[in-house]
């Protein structure tokens, strides 16, 4: 495996923790589950899906997995978005934009990947 993907690897594996640690700092409102529960899956899923991927079957396999990582990192920065605005304290913006942001730079990673093992 080369550096990049180990990287990548740690990078996901980091966000999706640090997300659950997170949402575990936010007050809780049962309204509010499931947003919750649907951002904690996400962002734990891009990081299994790229896991996933680096043991593909093919590279049709690989390209399959890596989508699935793309999508859940978008699905990652709609979650965080409405969790900011049920969460508008001034104390919790810093980290929503912050983990907005690496959701949006992972989803750029794997378009490039993508787009890498189609050719």
């Amino acid at each position: 495996m080369n550096e990049k993907t180990t990287q990548l690897l740690e990078r996901t594996f980091r966000f999706g923790v640090d997300v659950l640690k997170f949402l575990s700092t936010l007050p809780y409102n049962f309204i509010y589950k499931v947003p919750m529960l649907q951002l904690s899956r996400c962002s734990t899923s891009i990081g299994a899906n790229y896991e996933e991927a680096q043991g593909a079957f093919s590279k049709r396999d690989f390209s399959y997995k890596i989508g699935i990582s793309y999508r859940e990192a978008r699905e990652s920065v709609y979650w965080l978005k409405t969790l900011s605005e049920l969460y508008p304290d001034d104390k919790y913006k810093i980290d929503f934009e912050r983990f907005k942001g690496e959701a949006l730079e992972l989803k750029k990673i794997f378009t490039t990947i993508k787009i890498s093992s189609s050719k």
